[in-house]
């Protein structure tokens, strides 16, 4: 997963005070290549919210002429691409590089190779996707189910991920009221209900699974609350993908007569912004979960 942003270095307040190029110069870099972006959105200061900020940007982007909107959408970069790496932006790099799109293997970029030229020869501009909201896999899927759009729903698509990509950055950048929902949160509990009350002590390893790979993404162990001290992701999206937590249950129970090990839960994440609560409710000898809250 992405590290947490470090905190944001400017305020709501400190931009509608800003002169105009001081305004521009601080968040020229939000929209890829498109300072024009910043410029267009002036004229609706001053913003009492970050959400309208991010609004009033984005109405300048649909706005802009068709042939403004399209060279805006092609500057944009392909995703792990060789050829594109040096010239990333600093943000494009950053959210590349946290799905290792920056190194890929030899089969991997030539998979991506190959999507890539395709569809760029289809639609004329590159795949545009939020990265930080997509584990790997899911971004190649993502990648062939939208091959199969038309050119006009896939430019509106194109919009929507810059809409999401910039959202990120800008909740990233600036600090006031009003700011957009981008975060997730996952979380679990575990009950010991042979004993009736939380089961502290428990190893709980969550890992991200992926078709080539799993990669482990938190290693904890529950409090006396049955909790692990912190989410085991937060502060950041939830990518869109599959998961597998393993509660180290054998362990637990020490020495007693027992059936159960590793209890190993596997489950989908499709909601970059949601809250998963995934509790395990145990006995020596059995288990059950579901989605909580």
């Amino acid at each position: 997963m992405l590290k947490k942003m470090a905190s944001p270095d400017m305020t709501l307040d400190r931009l509608n005070a800003l002169p105009r190029s001081g305004f521009v110069a601080a968040l020229a870099d939000v929209f890829e290549h498109a300072p024009w972006v910043a410029e267009a959105a002036l004229g609706s200061r001053p913003f009492t919210t970050v959400a309208a900020m991010h609004d009033a940007m984005m109405a300048a982007v649909h706005t802009a002429t068709p042939d403004a909107q399209l060279g805006f959408i092609r500057n944009h970069p392909e995703l792990g691409s060789k050829v594109a790496r040096a010239e990333l932006t600093k943000d494009s790099q950053a959210e590349q590089g946290s799905l290792g799109l920056d190194r890929l293997s030899a089969d991997e970029f030539a998979r991506f190779e190959k999507l890539n030229a395709a569809y760029g020869a289809k639609f004329g501009f590159p795949f545009i996707i939020c990265v930080r909201r997509h584990t790997r896999d899911s971004i190649l899927r993502q990648f062939e189910r939208r091959l199969a759009n038309g050119i006009a729903a896939e430019r509106g698509t194109a919009l929507d991920e810059i809409a999401l990509i910039t959202r990120l950055r800008l909740n990233a950048k600036v600090d006031g009221p009003g700011k957009p929902q981008t975060d997730g949160r996952l979380s679990t509990h575990v009950l010991d209900i042979m004993r009736g009350r939380p089961a502290q002590g428990v190893r709980v390893a969550l890992y991200e699974v992926g078709v080539s790979a799993r990669g482990l993404l938190a290693d904890s162990t529950t409090n006396a609350q049955g909790r692990t001290d912190n989410p085991l992701i937060a502060d950041e999206p939830l990518r869109i993908g599959t998961y597998e937590l393993q509660f180290n249950i054998g362990h637990y129970f020490g020495d007693m007569e027992k059936f159960l090990g590793i209890v190993s839960v596997r489950f989908a994440l499709a909601e970059p912004e949601g809250h998963y609560h995934v509790p395990l409710i145990v006995t020596p000898w059995s288990y059950t979960t579901y989605r909580g809250s």
